[in-house]
């Protein structure tokens, strides 16, 4: 017969996991010590991927419309718990009563109102960088935070980098306006600094809504800052790119039962490919293994 919890200890169980489902935790194992006692403990870190091995630099860039080899087999998904997961709390929030994802995001985005909850909104900051794009899309980006431009604009990657990303999804035969673009934060750190962790802390449940309200297929995480704060891990860009993560959004749910999850995966952000151009082949295998999950095609390279 399975084992009636005592509601004291349910009580704390899930206070427990909600915890950890606020640091971005999800995984669990139970492990069995003895017949009396059973332990719920978070599920390490995947095995990381091995890291690319070096490539020759290529002449042309390798964000044309060119097709290149496809990403090695060795790269998995890494599994994440069952959504029915009777632990599991999970704020209700008003946009899941919402079927449209333009009304869902606007209510997300009147929820955030002209933001005070981090001391970014005293250091500088013009407006905040919601997010833009495709709300219906299969394919979302995620980057770091706000630069100069898009604090002045308003929307994200518009700067010297966002065109690169531009250049990046046109590569892989969509349009920007195909995709939905955000940041992990919504206001510009100070001279572009890093983003604190208490700033990802308190900025990120709103971006777990916009995804859960998009509900895309795909989720690419632009640079190490995005990657870590939405995998909740601390490891190198080379061990977190190449390989599938199953990606839940912390706190938040999505109206349509038929979707729990999105397939992660990690690339360079476009900043850093400015900075190093040399990289820009290993980000394009990042976009081709996008592509083949996605169906897509790169366009006839014109001549």
């Amino acid at each position: 017969m399975p084992r009636t919890l005592d509601p004291n200890l349910r009580a704390a169980l899930a206070a427990r996991i909600e915890y950890y489902r606020e640091m971005g935790i999800y995984d669990f194992y139970r492990r069995e010590t003895d017949s009396s006692a059973i332990a719920v403990e978070p599920d390490e870190p995947a095995e990381s991927a091995a890291s690319a091995d070096a490539a020759t630099i290529p002449n042309e860039s390798p964000f044309q419309p060119e097709q290149r080899d496809a990403m090695p087999a060795k790269r998995a998904t890494v599994p994440v718990a069952n959504d029915t997961d009777k632990f599991q709390v999970l704020t209700t929030y008003p946009e899941q009563k919402v079927d449209d994802p333009v009304r869902a995001l606007k209510i997300i985005r009147e929820d955030l109102g002209d933001c005070t909850r981090c001391r970014l909104h005293k250091q500088g900051r013009k407006q905040i960088v919601f997010g833009v794009g495709n709300p219906k899309t299969e394919l979302m980006f995620i980057g770091e935070a706000p630069g100069a431009d898009e604090d002045e604009q308003g929307e994200p990657f518009v700067g010297r980098a966002g065109q690169l990303l531009n250049n990046m999804i046109k590569a892989m035969g969509l349009e920007r306006e195909q995709v939905y673009i955000a940041n992990i934060i919504k206001c510009r750190p100070p001279n572009n600094r890093t983003p604190e962790r208490d700033e990802c802390e308190t900025c990120s449940p709103f971006l777990m809504r916009q995804i859960a309200a998009i509900k895309p297929k795909v989720i690419v995480a632009l640079g190490a800052v995005a990657a870590k704060t939405l995998l909740a891990v601390n490891d190198s860009m080379a061990n977190l790119r190449g390989r599938w993560y199953e990606f839940r959004p912390a706190g938040a749910r999505s109206n349509d039962p038929n979707w729990t999850s999105a397939k992660l995966a990690v690339t360079y952000h476009p900043a850093f490919l400015l900075r190093d151009p040399r990289q820009k082949k290993e980000a394009w295998k990042d976009l081709q293994m996008v592509m083949k999950e996605l169906g897509l095609k790169a366009p006839a390279k014109t001549e």
